[in-house]
């Protein structure tokens, strides 16, 4: 169903919903041929963390960004909110657009929902971009531990009752002063009207509910993700792109798949590596998938 954007959007940008596995999802769409891409977001971001790259991609291939359940505009009411129900809700996106195979290009804390998503409906996938992004079992809970450099929001997010006490009603703080100064290495990138429209979303009732349950989920699923990679192994082409997290995302991919994989290091790009570095993104994705198709 097509909607009018509750927030922020961009000329050429269609807003739709779709119900699926008993949530309503909100994605945009963009681009009119090619084949498709499907960009996943991670934490503390929506789709709109794709807008500069969305035009870039939508020249040439039909381009869809989704606001993951408990995310942006979607649903965010009670229920399951860990990756193996976001790959699901995923899944029978992809079938409710009627656009499979499709690019998946996932991030940050979105990693093991693609990955679950790649690897039990491969059928779903033509390649996998994966853009600083980790997995639990290869690596990815040492981020929570404060002791040896970890990040505090991790624990804080998974703690449960924790963020709606800390966080609620201090959104724009959270995300102006800690989250994307503490990972952004490019002055400019991310404006005040970006923190206005990421902190819309995550102030709403329960906006913090997405965040919670794919946090709780990443510090427990590590042994889950491990054998999923061990038993059905990801045999789809992979794309793996480094930015402020150096070369940890091609690290944890070629341990997880059983391709081989591409790597690009984008240098002097923050973690935000689509908002700080759209073109030099777009080049290395665009890049890839054309070597993918014309396989």
């Amino acid at each position: 169903m097509t909607i009018t954007p509750a927030g922020t959007t961009l000329p050429g940008i269609t807003h739709h919903r779709a119900e699926v596995n008993g949530t309503t999802l909100h994605y945009v769409a963009a681009g009119t041929s090619g084949s498709p891409i499907l960009l996943v977001h991670g934490f503390p971001e929506t789709w709109w963390t794709f807008h500069k790259l969305i035009p870039l991609l939508a020249v040439a291939h039909r381009v869809f960004a989704v606001d993951l359940r408990g995310f942006g505009d979607s649903d965010n009411g009670p229920g399951e909110y860990d990756s193996t129900t976001s790959a699901e809700d995923l899944h029978l996106l992809i079938a409710h657009l009627g656009v499979g195979p499709v690019h998946l290009t996932g991030q940050d804390i979105s990693g093991a929902t693609v990955f679950r998503l790649a690897t039990t409906h491969p059928e779903d996938v033509l390649s996998l971009t994966a853009i600083e992004m980790g997995l639990a079992g290869f690596g990815l809970e040492a981020l929570a531990d404060v002791t040896r450099g970890g990040a505090w929001h991790i624990g804080v997010l998974a703690a449960p009752g924790i963020p709606e006490l800390l966080l609620a009603r201090r959104e724009r703080e959270f995300l102006s002063q800690y989250a994307f100064p503490a990972m952004n290495a490019t002055p400019g990138a991310i404006t005040d009207a970006d923190i206005d429209e990421f902190a819309r979303t995550y102030s709403r009732p329960d906006g913090w509910r997405g965040a919670i349950g794919l946090y709780q989920s990443m510090l427990r699923e590590g042994p889950q993700i491990r054998a999923l990679a061990e038993s059905t192994r990801l045999k789809r082409p992979v794309l793996a792109v480094g930015a402020g997290g150096g070369p940890f995302t091609a690290r944890t991919m070629s341990q997880a798949a059983s391709t081989e994989i591409s790597s690009v290091q984008l240098g002097g790009v923050g973690h935000y590596a689509a908002m700080e570095a759209p073109e030099a993104l777009a080049k290395a994705v665009l890049g890839f998938i054309e070597g993918v198709d014309a396989a």
